[in-house]
């Protein structure tokens, strides 16, 4: 990884505008993948199952990423641009494989590498550079972008291509402005763990509970990240209100990040704790009304505690843990949004195609197990 300890080397409005931009077609580019792209498989004619195994493949990679880095892979911007390059040919690479499973797989595994590796470079330069004091301002162009594309391309949706078509924009777009990011002089330390050093010790066997939950967390999310568009227009909401369901996740979101500062001061075991039943309560209430609106919003507003403050408190736990921080949070996105998000996908498809009723009874049930195990660590340290 690159070292955050370094100096702003090139910090001006200029570089704040371009990794603004770039967050912002970065995460537009996200929330193409995981709203539109599901349902556009559906509607091609692939089965749940399928969708569950294509879109397991990208949280697969993420999880066997991590370890690499500890094989002596370097996240330097040689690797930047070969996955920006990753990136942009395997999005291209989605409108030829579209109706046909075998490619669509190996396009969305290299698109997986490519976005797992992007994002991490981006975010270190943006501490170097901006500083932690305006990073949050400039992250929230990021949740702006995954809103923004998904009000707009809802109206264009009226093929498969079109969607896809949009996939491949927001992919070249976000090229073009980490390339130009990644040409500026900066601090190129793709590690900070050297050979022997003692930061580089790293063990989740003191915590195995800890990292359950954050795996179950995750696994939890399956049927929303994977099926919750599918799910929700087969019970009669229109797609225009399902977009605005994402949205109103996403809001919740961003004020949470603003504001869940002194919530961060409390017991972060209790807290990762209230997170996961918080969850297993949002995804009880889409399981048992999955034809009203306003309890569907509702659910949706949970998605600040589900997701935003479960993230901010898991990744301030692992920082207190863990003298090799920046190794400590890479599992976490590989076990949790990796491995977790894995097998959430595979669980899921497998859910909606056999018992479609248990899909989020299903998610549920993993939150409610990450809960438990967040309590049986008796372990942490505050």
């Amino acid at each position: 990884m690159i070292s955050s300890a370094a100096p702003p080397l090139y910090a001006s409005p200029n570089v704040a505008v371009l990794i603004a931009s770039f967050y912002f077609f970065y995460f537009a580019l996200i929330g193409v993948h995981i709203i539109f792209v599901p349902k556009i498989l559906s509607e091609v004619g692939y089965s749940p199952m399928e969708i569950g195994i294509i879109f397991a493949s990208a949280p697969l990679v993420r999880f066997a990423i991590p370890f690499l880095f500890l094989k002596g892979l370097r996240l330097s911007r040689k690797t930047f641009f070969t996955a920006l390059a990753l990136m942009g040919l395997s999005a291209a690479g989605f409108y030829g494989a579209l109706e046909h499973f075998w490619p669509l797989l190996i396009v969305n595994i290299f698109f997986g590498i490519g976005i797992a590796l992007i994002l991490p470079y981006i975010e270190v330069i943006a501490l170097e550079q901006i500083g932690r004091e305006r990073y949050g301002r400039i992250r929230l162009f990021g949740s702006l972008g995954f809103i923004a594309v998904s009000l707009v391309l809802v109206r264009f949706l009226s093929t498969p291509y079109i969607g896809i078509g949009f996939l491949i924009a927001m992919a070249l777009i976000t090229l073009i402005f980490g390339a130009i990011i990644g040409k500026h002089p900066h601090s190129d330390s793709s590690s900070d763990c050297g050979s022997g050093d003692e930061l580089c010790l790293f063990s989740i066997r003191n915590h195995i509970p800890l990292w359950i939950g954050f795996f179950l967390m995750q696994v939890s999310f399956g049927p929303f990240y994977n099926f919750f568009t599918i799910y929700t227009t087969a019970h009669g909401i229109s797609l225009d209100t399902t977009v605005w369901l994402w949205s109103f996740g996403v809001i919740a979101e961003i004020l949470m990040f603003y504001f869940q500062g002194p919530l961060l001061r409390g017991n972060l075991e209790r807290l990762l704790q209230l997170t996961a039943l918080i969850t297993a309560l949002r995804w009880t209430i889409v399981a048992l009304f999955p034809d009203s609106t306003p309890l569907l919003f509702a659910s949706q507003s949970l998605h600040a505690f589900s997701f935003a403050l479960f993230h901010t408190t898991a990744i301030t736990l692992l920082f207190e843990l863990y003298s090799a921080r920046r190794l400590s949070q890479q599992f976490f996105f590989g076990i949790s949004y990796g491995l977790g998000g894995f097998i959430g996908a595979i669980g899921a498809g497998a859910l909606y195609q056999y018992t479609p009723s248990l899909l989020f009874i299903g998610g549920a049930i993993g939150a409610l197990g990450a809960a438990l195990a967040f309590r049986l660590d008796k372990k942490l340290r505050f």
